[in-house]
């Protein structure tokens, strides 16, 4: 399957490009991305009443004939449609939706969604998690990036996610975590790596360094290879609990993750179910929870269904 080619389609936000590059690296085929951006008033009508057409497209999508993709690979809302639309134009193009695409099923030939959004269905391929673009062999790669700016054998990873409609990610309740990592990590000898995501705030990146400056080493924007290299000199990682994508990657490490839980603006009972699948598989613990070492198989779904997807296109 080397020879392959996929086009990514997303909206551009992290989450999604992960599980699209994560799916499409894992099938071990090339790939382009393409960001999805739709014309007013399709932005904001979801997938079902929207038709299938190029017109909706502030930047329309165009296939040569003579580099039809095998594959696309979409995440987000906004990609259902373009995906439908291009496998249309072209039916010989394998589609993969990754997380709900609120259409019917049979519009993609397989959609990937994590187990705790309970979907069923012929061609849905369920993972423990979110599938994502960080593997093992790049965390080791990475190690010796940090190494310069934290000089100790005890260390833990703060990495931190930011504000969405379910946590609103405030400055008290940053705060609130990072005193609570002084008091359980910092005052026992352990140093801090900050790393903050796309999704960070500016004026959190700036309190943590006000705050954990002096603890540690912060990372004061988005850098993948600080990203990795937190992971491979950790001892402990802690995510913030915005975000099951951020846990997913960190469970790739096979490090312990302790998740720092804050105050939801509502229920989300998809978040629950994730954070209790992932407590059952003895990968995360609540920051605050006994610290000791402990272990798990290092998590990567995207290889497991990888294999099963090679498997339906081959047939």
């Amino acid at each position: 399957m080397g020879k392959l080619k996929a086009l990514l389609l997303t909206e551009g936000m992290h989450g999604m490009i992960s599980q699209v590059e994560g799916m499409a690296k894992a099938l071990g085929v090339e790939y382009s991305h393409k960001i999805v951006r739709l014309n007013f008033p399709w932005n904001l009508i979801p997938p079902k009443f929207t038709p299938i057409s190029n017109i909706i497209l502030k930047d329309k999508i165009y296939i040569d004939n003579n580099e039809i993709p095998d594959l696309i690979i979409s995440c987000g809302r906004k990609s259902v449609i373009p995906s439908i639309f291009l496998k249309k134009k072209n039916s010989k193009i394998f589609t993969i939706h990754v997380q709900d695409p609120k259409v019917n099923f049979k519009n993609f030939d397989a959609i990937i969604a994590p187990e705790h959004d309970s979907l069923k269905g012929d061609n849905v391929y369920n993972s423990k998690g979110a599938i994502h673009y960080i593997t093992e062999t790049e965390i080791i790669k990475a190690r010796q990036y940090l190494v310069d700016k934290i000089k100790s054998e005890k260390i833990v990873s703060l990495i931190l996610g930011g504000p969405n409609k379910y946590y609103s990610f405030r400055s008290d309740q940053i705060i609130n975590i990072f005193n609570q990592i002084k008091s359980i990590f910092a005052s026992n000898g352990y140093k801090i790596i900050v790393i903050p995501s796309m999704r960070t705030p500016k004026e959190i990146i700036d309190l943590a360094i006000k705050e954990m400056g002096s603890f540690g080493h912060v990372v004061n924007k988005v850098d993948k290879e600080a990203y990795l290299s937190a992971y491979a000199l950790a001892n402990f990682i802690i995510v913030t609990c915005d975000s099951t994508s951020m846990i997913s990657e960190a469970a790739t490490s096979g490090k312990p993750i302790f998740v720092a839980h804050m105050k939801t603006k509502k229920n989300n009972y998809r978040f629950k179910r994730f954070f209790e699948l992932f407590k059952q598989m003895r990968i995360t613990r609540d920051l605050g929870e006994k610290v000791e070492p402990w272990t798990y198989n290092k998590h990567n779904e995207a290889q497991r269904i990888a294999l099963e997807i090679k498997n339906k296109i081959k047939n």
